[in-house]
This record gives C-alpha cells, structure tokens and sequence, in this order.
C-alpha cells in the first residue's frame, strides 16, 4: 500500500522500536456510568424521554469534530481533465481492495452516522460525475465508518446506553476545513487508529487474562479499515503534489502532528482506568502509537515531529500537567470570573509547551516518488 512503500532518503533514527513495561496488576472495575456529550439514555430512567428532550452537546477543545470543506473545490481536485497527477490505476487498485470488503462478515447490520460517514459520503455523492473511482471509494468507505459507528453503538447498549448518532449529525458544530487540511488531518486520523486497533489486539493476544469485553476480538479486521483509509488518503496527497513539496507543507504537516498527538496524550490521560484495565501503561501505549504513527506518517508528509526525542515526552506529560489543573479549575466552586483569571496562566503554559514542541527540529522526511502501488494486508 501506499503508506507502506520506502522512502527515497530513509529516517536513520526510526530504527528501534518501544517496548512496553510490565501490564500493571489492575482490577478492573464494573462499568455503572459513562459519561458522554450527546444523548445517553438507561433503562433505569423513571420517565421516557421526550423527542426534544436531548442532552446538551459539549464543546471542548479535546472533543472530536465534525468536517465539512469545501466541495467545490474537491471537484477541481479530482477533474482528470484538470489534474494530470491524478494516477488512476493507484485508485482503481485501491477500489477494488476496498470492493473486497474483507469486514462484511464483522460488522453485517451495523449502520450508524457520525463524522467521517457524513464527511465521507458527501464527497462520494459530489464526485460521482467527476471522477467516479474515487467517488466510489469514499462511499464505501462512508460503509466502514458506519459499520464502525453502529457497532461502538451495540456495544454500548450492554451498559444500557445509547448515543444518539441522529441527533448527533444535527446539534453538533461542524469545523470547515479546506480539503489540504481535510488530507493531512484524516490521514493521520486513520493511522493512528490503526496503530491503536492493532496495539490493543495484539496485547490482548498475549494477555488474555485482561480479554474483558468481546469487542476487542474484532480489532485485527477493524485496525485494516483504518489502513486502508489512510493509505487511500496517502494516494490523494501524492496526486496532488503542491500539498506536500513546499515549505508551507513542511510546517502544516508538523502542526496536524502536533494537533493529533497532543489530542490523544490529554484525552487518554483522563482515561487511565480503561487502559489500566485492560492491562497497559496508559502513557507507554499512547507513546508507542505515536512513534509508530509518526514513522508511518514520515512516508508521505514532507516533515514529522521528532517525537522519539525524550524531550518531547516530558513535554507532553508537562502539558497532562498543566490540563489536569485547568480541569481542576473548571471542577471547581469558584464563579466564573474567578476561574476564567484562574485559566489565564494555565492556558498561556499550555500554549508555551505547545508552542515549543512545534519548534523542536523537526524530521526531514516524504517523497511523492513511490514505488508501483501494490494493495496488501498490513499487520
């Protein structure tokens, strides 16, 4: 697959792997509530909820998004008329892996809604006269993300709950994004879920005594969606070269890194329980799918973060630090006066950090010059 093939000037210092310490002896807890920004309904609730009744949907900086971008100019993108780098033997290879549907079997009958259904089906739907190959990878790829969305569904309902995907679409605020960022920032959305997917599945391989809920069997197939969406996406940027061989590329691509990385190190430091659970060191996971993201990634974008420098780390964990405390704030008795003076020094170090990790030298690395696309399974 595209994100699989070699770079042109290799990455001498991507030559080790991280190693996980022991699993932590934890006892996991029985699940009695989980707390979620759209509508969670029990089956313990006195009275049915009215249809306009909906919980409030939160705003976060850590949320996830819902994207929308600019239609229009996806149509230009993928006009071969207009764009001569288009190689459509590469997409065409790429439908039929994606036709193949390897998933059918896992994740039959769940259908859902969420972001990249939405994202992904649209883009299907406004390509079709354009360039129909890659509009037909989009819709079915729109076909995973709801067979994800419904089957993350499923499983809530064994903890009488259910998230409101339908009103979801609605009352959330969608970020619009102009189809560069919409690349960089999905590619490395999928990838770093595949390294997560796969991850977890082959820790629970070798410790099956933390095998807590029969979902995370299903994360081998799963992890292979992800790799195929994101080497499709890897397949876009390449056709479309002015996105990658340029200095501004160079700093965009940092920057989503930095973006997607932060994300998951805060989100997941506030999740330390689940990850306990099921037998992991919270920070050593989120690092290894960093790094293994960040050296996929470096095959296709012109210039990833160093983040096997130790000093990035202790950045990262700076910043758990500092989100801890404006957590703290917000938890707080205080009026919101008093925590909005509060979260002035908190957010002004954040952005220090933040600012300091983008800076650190970065790695030199991409090459829009890949050898034949030959589709694969990747474990």
């Amino acid at each position: 697959m595209a994100a699989e093939m070699a770079l042109v000037k290799p990455i001498s210092k991507f030559s080790s792997t991280p190693k996980f310490g022991n699993p932590r002896s934890f006892s996991y807890p029985k699940f009695t509530s989980i707390k979620m920004s759209a509508t969670a309904q029990t089956t313990r609730s006195p009275k049915p909820k009215k249809k306009g009744n909906k919980g409030e949907v939160k705003e976060t900086l850590l949320a996830p998004r819902f994207y929308t971008t600019d239609f229009d100019e996806m149509e230009t993108l993928f006009n071969t008329e207009i764009n001569k780098n288009l190689n459509q033997s590469e997409f065409e290879a790429l439908l039929q892996e994606f036709k193949t549907d390897y998933n059918q079997t896992h994740f039959r009958s769940c259908t859902a809604e969420f972001s990249g259904f939405l994202l992904y089906k649209e883009l299907g739907r406004r390509l079709k006269k354009t360039n129909p190959v890659v509009a037909e990878i989009f819709s079915l790829m729109s076909r995973d993300e709801a067979r994800h969305a419904g089957f993350l569904n499923k499983g809530l309902s064994d903890f009488n709950l259910a998230l409101d995907l339908g009103f979801l679409t609605k009352a959330r605020k969608y970020t619009f994004f102009k189809p560069k960022f919409i690349f960089y920032a999905t590619y490395l959305s999928e990838k770093i879920g595949y390294w997560r997917y796969i991850t977890i599945y082959r820790h629970l391989q070798e410790n099956p005594d933390y095998q807590c809920y029969p979902i995370f069997k299903y994360f081998e197939n799963w992890c292979q969606d992800e790799n195929r969406h994101g080497d499709f996406f890897s397949a876009l940027m390449k056709a479309q070269p002015q996105f990658l061989n340029d200095w501004k590329a160079k700093l965009w691509s940092r920057f989503f890194c930095l973006s997607v990385y932060v994300t998951m190190y805060l989100n997941d430091c506030q999740r330390t329980a689940f990850y306990e659970g099921i037998g992991l060191n919270t920070k050593e996971f989120d690092m290894h799918v960093i790094i293994e993201t960040n050296r996929t990634t470096a095959r296709i974008f012109p210039a990833v973060l160093d983040v096997e420098n130790p000093e990035f780390k202790r950045k990262l964990d700076r910043m758990v630090e500092i989100n801890q405390k404006l957590i703290a704030v917000s938890e707080g008795q205080d009026n919101s006066l008093v925590k909005n003076f509060k979260r002035i020094p908190l957010i002004a170090a954040l952005a220090s950090e933040l600012l300091a990790a983008y800076l650190m030298p970065p790695i030199e690395s991409g090459s829009v010059d890949f050898a034949e696309f030959e589709p694969q399974l990747v474990y």
